[in-house]
């Protein structure tokens, strides 16, 4: 069966403004007696919970036969051919304190290949989008990777580690070499913000690892569609389940991933 994966995307992006109005409004009254712990700095509340399976609702009227890779787990059906990668508050810290950058993100997967991508940042109404075989959108208007070819003349966006500390010492070299040697670095605490900045290029290049396939999918397939690049630490294409991600525009592209691989052998 032939998909229409523009209308679909179209749908998608709906379905995020919706779930992510509620998210929004729920802000107001939440409070710290809500917070779950799923683990060492890994939380989870209501919000997130019925904001999945929002989602999970409605794409399964859009798309009966995909199954579900999703961060609270509200459903564990497999698809033959399609699986939707959901992430339905990427950002629960900042968002359990109030700090306003938080996100909903919504990929879509043909067999091994993304096809679909949606970041919806609740807080400033910005939905960046892509499906297969078109450009990349920010509400509306085409989007690109920044065009900085020099890492010296870059801003990049990082996350911190908070439960997987095997790795700590080759990043915080490798947050040092930054430090001294760009523009500077952020971190937002939302790697699916992060990376819709990178598409739209705001940041120039975001690296991270001990990632889930719900917290990058979208913004990596949105990066690509934008003219930027993604990999692994090692360069390869396994960023998806491999936890880690390397990705930016594609004029500085090798000496960004390079600098990471050298520090990550």
């Amino acid at each position: 069966m032939s998909i229409d994966l523009q209308t679909l995307c179209q749908e998608v992006c709906l379905l995020s403004k919706d779930v992510g109005a509620f998210i929004r409004s729920e802000r107001d009254e939440f409070s710290s007696e809500k917070i779950e712990v799923k683990g060492k700095n890994d939380f989870v509340s209501y919000v997130d919970k019925t904001s999945e399976k929002r989602i999970i609702d409605k794409l399964s009227v859009l798309l009966p036969e995909a199954g579900f890779i999703a961060e609270e787990g509200t459903s564990t059906k497999k698809g033959e051919i399609y699986n939707w990668i959901i992430d339905p508050l990427d950002g629960t810290t900042n968002f359990i304190h109030g700090i306003p950058c938080f996100a909903i993100s919504i990929a879509l997967m043909r067999k091994d290949e993304l096809v679909l991508g949606v970041i919806y940042e609740i807080n400033f109404d910005e939905c960046f989008y892509a499906w297969e075989g078109s450009k990349s959108f920010l509400n509306g208007k085409e989007i690109y990777v920044s065009e900085t070819s020099k890492v010296a003349d870059s801003l990049l966006a990082t996350g911190f580690p908070y439960y997987d500390y095997s790795r700590i010492d080759e990043y915080m070299e490798l947050f040092k070499h930054f430090m001294k040697n760009s523009r500077g670095l952020r971190r937002l605490g939302s790697a699916a913000t992060d990376l819709a900045y990178v598409a739209c290029g705001r940041f120039d290049g975001f690296y991270e690892y001990c990632l889930q396939p719900w917290d990058v999918a979208a913004g990596a397939f949105i990066v690509q569609q934008a003219g930027g690049k993604v990999t692994d630490f090692k360069g390869e294409g396994n960023y998806l389940f491999n936890r880690e991600i390397v990705a930016g525009n594609s004029a500085f592209f090798i000496e960004f991933s390079d600098i990471v691989k050298k520090h990550f052998k």
